[in-house]
């Protein structure tokens, strides 16, 4: 027997609740960004995924008026960052809801490098670093999806094989419900099917 929820008869908690235990895993963008007056901000998000591929854009969502969605809007860029199982704890750690104006960075101990071409900084640590151009942003509801066209890609070389992200080098870690979180596990391989009609 299922149990039937209609969303606009239940309190939006249990609906964040049920959603994001359902739609999982969940990639998660680990987002630098710098405040109009110079303050770096890291934090990560896991509404995120690629919107298109030409030109490039990727997508992610901030839930409620956060400080990544603040200064995107002030400076126009943000650096997005692969978030490896390695640095699990800082990762967690760059989600606490720190004062306006505080530096995650410093506050939890990453390392940042400079960025080739946007002013916010890359995690020094992260194996793929995605720097993004603001190109829109979309108001829905209590949320605000922005969009950033990538204007440079940096990948450590240690994580590349054959000119290819190997993924069980980077071991990119993933959102579930709860304070869940997931990490690589099994990886199945199998070409598509093409049409033979």
């Amino acid at each position: 027997m299922r149990i039937d929820v209609d969303p606009s008869q239940t309190d939006p908690t249990s609906v964040y609740r049920l959603l994001t235990a359902t739609v999982v895993p969940r990639p998660i963008a680990w987002v630098s960004t710098v405040s109009a007056d110079g303050t770096d901000n890291l934090a990560p998000h896991s509404f995120f995924t690629i919107a298109s591929v030409n030109p490039p854009v990727v997508q992610f969502t901030s839930v409620g008026r956060k400080d990544s969605l603040r200064n995107v809007e002030e400076t126009g860029a943000f650096v997005v960052n692969l978030a490896p199982e390695g640095l699990f704890e800082r990762i967690n750690a760059t989600a606490t809801d720190f004062p306006r104006g505080t530096s995650e960075f410093d506050a939890c101990g990453v390392e940042r490098e400079p960025s080739l071409r946007v002013k916010a900084p890359r995690v020094a640590a992260s194996p793929v670093a995605l720097e993004c151009e603001l190109h829109s942003t979309l108001r829905i509801g209590d949320s605000t999806v922005v969009f950033g066209r990538v204007v440079h890609v940096a990948v450590d070389e240690v994580y590349m094989t054959d000119g290819h992200p190997e993924i069980t080098r980077m071991r990119p870690l993933t959102r579930l419900g709860r304070n869940e979180w997931g990490t690589l596990g099994g990886v199945r391989e199998i070409a598509r099917v093409p049409y033979q009609g």
